[in-house]
């Protein structure tokens, strides 16, 4: 087919242009590399935030890639995008803040996002005025900057900046160990070490509970940078990577490889701190790690745009690196240079062959000369065809629009749906979907037939869409296919092309990625984000049913002592057994959430009364009495339970859940192991 020769043609000149290419880059990368100085900025001081680019020092990764890497770290007022920017660094550590300064004409490119959950929050002390996020107003703040995240987590909350009484940051939580700040901006696996050390009761406030989930500590470069030394980035990135891999797989190495040579200037266990309240940010578990994903940063994008922090549309396109090689690329382009190389001998022999007949007889020369090139084409466009169609993951078919029957349709068939090539041959493309999307699947091709016809002298359109088509086992698979329609030239009638790809695991990932969004890590119970929209929810049919829903506030008497005695382990355990017991105290319709720390909520969407509430939270309140077998301990706990009910006590969710809180500090303050209803005369 002509589009088929002209791709092939196109091929065969970019093997050509690849093949020198590669050439220079091999006898020229080596000696650039060797030894070459690079600077990477860090956005803090040493600590464990950065393990893996100490690990990939230590490890001889960079000296295997022919990097010299030296360490700087960062000091209050350094602007690591700047440092970048200027030339005065070749790397950097940047929040998703790198969204605003691309905004701003800052021209960066992230390579790897380190943390698929940024740490950034804030915190306050639990014995102060601030209670919630909407306690921040007129308060004492500490933002550091650079942290965009924070700020749009207070516009998402609505709450306004300039209502803020912003101090500078101190890079240190003794201002708010010491009473002269109400609440500081920080990292969870840092402050928090400090405040705990101090014997300091202290609540956080994660952008997370808001549907900010973000990533964090994101490794970047600048486009000039990129532009003049693109192996040397590609050397960096997979050098510092493969040191995560390692400093993950290893934490308590590489926490004593920082005490010992980058800062003594705290005990080893901040750096084992450091790495226990990070490694589950990092979520190897789940993807690898540096895994950065589009929708991911479109979704940040938009987030900021919501709240007036970028343009609605922003096109962020060039801030995300993309590899200048692909190794299937590199395979293919492999497999077509020796093809020309065969092909070039092949001709050099037919040439000699050719001059030969040709002093013989100028006719049979040309007549033999001109089949045996039109056989060596044919030959050659088969042999591509076959090689590309039958050895490749993804399965490649043909359709017949008029009867809706497989033309062709490449082995790699059997692998994605368990049926052989032989099988689908000839049969209906009914069999490759499910019977209730057929009927969209005939529309849908009777509409792109059409637009073909009308636009004849367009250009090849392709079109992306996602189906779940079923198996031979009788399981399901989720497809990404790109296919497009031609005119055979042969029989003139109109064909579908397609390629098929298995995109199982990538809809996976983004599921739990959005489920992780809406759960909290420890215990799997709904976070504030997700209890907050199902309040909503119960509102909105309670005020068109006119019946009543009820919010209860918990909050453990004397879980501190527990992680202060025992350790965070045995503490989280005891979480996750609080939450079982509570949830086997309520319906299947009602909601048990987590709003962090050991603060719990349970919705009751449907009630006939303040009394039907009060049940639940007794019920609630001794089973949580009942001690805690864990580790070989035995633990005893106790909870104050606040009560707020729509209409009674708030139309709104944010009436609620203030007023349940209330009423949980009167349950707490009147001694604690106790239950109590909002009442408008009381308050803290």
């Amino acid at each position: 087919m002509p589009s088929i020769r002209r791709i092939l043609k196109a091929a065969r000149c970019g093997a050509v242009l690849k093949a020198t290419v590669s050439g220079l880059l091999f006898v020229f990368a080596l000696p650039l590399l060797a030894g070459t100085p690079v600077t990477l900025q860090f956005r803090w001081t040493h600590g464990f935030q950065f393990a893996g680019y100490y690990a990939a020092e230590a490890q001889g990764y960079y000296r295997d890639a022919g990097l010299d890497v030296r360490f700087e770290e960062a000091y209050p007022g350094l602007d690591v995008v700047r440092e970048v920017v200027s030339g005065k660094a070749d790397f950097g550590v940047g929040t998703n803040g790198l969204l605003i300064a691309r905004r701003d004409g800052q021209p960066v490119v992230v390579l790897a996002a380190i943390f698929q959950h940024s740490p950034l929050v804030y915190i306050a002390r639990r014995n102060s005025a601030v209670q919630s996020i909407h306690d921040l107003v007129g308060k004492r703040v500490m933002i550091e900057p650079g942290a965009d995240e924070l700020l749009a987590y207070l516009r998402r909350e609505r709450i306004p900046i300039d209502r803020l009484q912003r101090v500078e940051h101190s890079f240190s939580p003794q201002a708010l160990i010491d009473g002269k700040v109400d609440a500081i901006s920080a990292y969870l696996s840092h402050e928090s070490y400090f405040l705990d050390e101090a014997g300091v009761d202290y609540r956080v406030f994660s952008p997370r509970s808001a549907g900010i989930d973000f990533y964090g500590d994101n490794l970047f470069t600048s486009e000039d940078q990129l532009r003049r030394n693109p192996e040397l980035v590609r050397a960096f990135r997979e050098a510092s990577l493969r040191g995560w891999r390692y400093a993950i797989d290893h934490p308590e190495e590489v926490a004593a490889l920082i005490h010992a040579r980058y800062s003594s200037a705290h005990a080893l266990d901040f750096y084992l701190f450091e790495a226990r309240q990070m490694l589950p940010l990092i979520r190897s578990d789940l993807v690898d790690i540096g895994y950065m994903s589009v929708d991911r940063w479109q979704h940040i994008a938009s987030t900021y745009a919501d709240i007036g922090m970028l343009p609605d549309g922003f096109d962020f396109r060039g801030l995300l690196y993309a590899p200048l090689t692909n190794a299937k690329l590199d395979a293919d382009l492999k497999g077509l240079r020796s093809y020309l190389v065969a092909a070039l001998v092949l001709i050099a022999l037919v040439s000699v062959l050719a001059g030969y007949i040709h002093r013989i007889n100028r006719r049979l020369h040309r007549s033999v000369d001109e089949a045996r090139q039109a056989a060596m084409k044919l030959q050659a466009s088969e042999e591509k065809y076959r090689l590309l169609t039958e050895t490749m993951k993804d399965v490649v078919w043909t359709v017949d629009t008029d009867t809706l029957r497989f033309i062709y349709i490449s082995p790699s068939v059997e692998r994605l749906r368990g049926y052989t090539p032989e099988e689908i041959a000839g049969t209906s493309i009914e069999g490759m979907f499910r019977p209730e999307d057929m009927d969209v699947v005939r529309s849908i091709v009777r509409q792109r037939v059409e637009a073909f016809l009308d636009d004849r002298a367009g250009a090849p359109c392709f079109y992306t869409d996602e189906a779940e088509l079923p198996c031979k086992d009788g399981s399901s698979v989720w497809v990404e296919m790109v296919t497009t329609y031609c005119r055979n030239l042969r029989t003139g009638r109109i064909e579908l092309h397609g390629v098929s790809r298995d995109i199982s695991e990538r809809r996976a990932s983004q599921a739990r990625i959005a489920y992780m969004a809406e759960h909290d890590m420890l215990t799997d119970l709904p976070n504030r984000a997700l209890v907050t929209d199902r309040l909503r929810q119960a509102l909105t049919a309670a005020r068109r049913n006119l019946h009543r829903v009820a919010l209860l506030y918990i909050d453990l008497d004397r879980f501190k002592p527990v992680n202060d005695i025992h350790g965070h382990a045995v503490g989280d355990q005891l979480l996750r057994q609080a939450a079982a017991r509570m949830r086997q105290c309520v319906r299947e319709s009602d909601t048990v959430g987590r709003f962090g720390g050991d603060e719990f909520v349970v919705l009751l969407p449907d009630i006939e009364s303040v009394a039907d509430a009060a049940r639940v939270a007794e019920k609630i309140r001794v089973a949580l009495g009942e001690p805690f077998q864990i580790a070989g301990l035995t633990l005893e706990v106790s909870s104050s339970i606040g009560i707020a009910v729509f209409p009674e006590h708030g139309t709104d969710d944010v009436g609620l859940l203030l007023h349940a809180d209330s009423a949980m500090y009167d349950a707490k303050h009147g001694g604690r192991n106790r239950v109590a209803v909002f009442s408008t005369g009381g308050g803290r």
